[in-house]
């Protein structure tokens, strides 16, 4: 791998870890007080789960945007690819923001379609360059899946 390709990978995982870093700001105030109030359905998971299946999530999708990136931006297919991600990636940012910090469950669950599109659009697009970027975004999508059913089920239920 040349230098350039070193610092294409490190931006890539650098982004992602640090907009989960930023989104946890959000979380982190409000789990210990808001969330831990709130009624939540029977498969809702532990709240230790999360982190570590997050990092490993912004990872997976860090390696995701170097592979489409590393073809060259230059490159229509590509450029397409890192905009669609970059959308997804503010989504997944601001759901954080919209369901803890504004403690608005119904607008997250709006707001997490939006971001589930957006990582289907990411996925359909990186395809065209790279199926392993694509298929490293479906256990993100999966996730995302079960979130959007999680906060909708926290929303009927509060």
């Amino acid at each position: 791998m040349n230098a350039k390709n070193v610092v294409k990978l490190l931006l890539s995982l650098g982004a992602c870890l640090s907009a989960g870093a930023i989104g946890s700001i959000f979380n982190i105030a409000a789990i210990p007080t808001w969330y831990v109030t709130l009624n939540k359905p029977f498969f809702s998971p532990p709240n230790w789960i999360f982190a570590p299946v997050w990092t490993a999530l912004f990872i997976m999708m860090g390696a995701s945007l170097y592979l489409v990136w590393k073809e060259g931006f230059g490159k229509v297919d590509v450029k397409k690819g890192v905009h669609i991600f970059s959308i997804q990636l503010v989504l997944n940012l601001l759901w954080s923001a919209v369901f803890f910090g504004l403690k608005a469950p119904l607008a997250a669950f709006i707001e997490i379609i939006a971001l589930w599109v957006f990582i289907w659009l990411t996925i359909k697009q990186f395809k065209k360059v790279s199926k392993t970027a694509a298929w490293l975004l479906v256990p993100y999508l999966c996730w995302v899946s079960f979130a959007t059913l999680l906060t909708l089920s926290i929303w009927v239920l509060n």
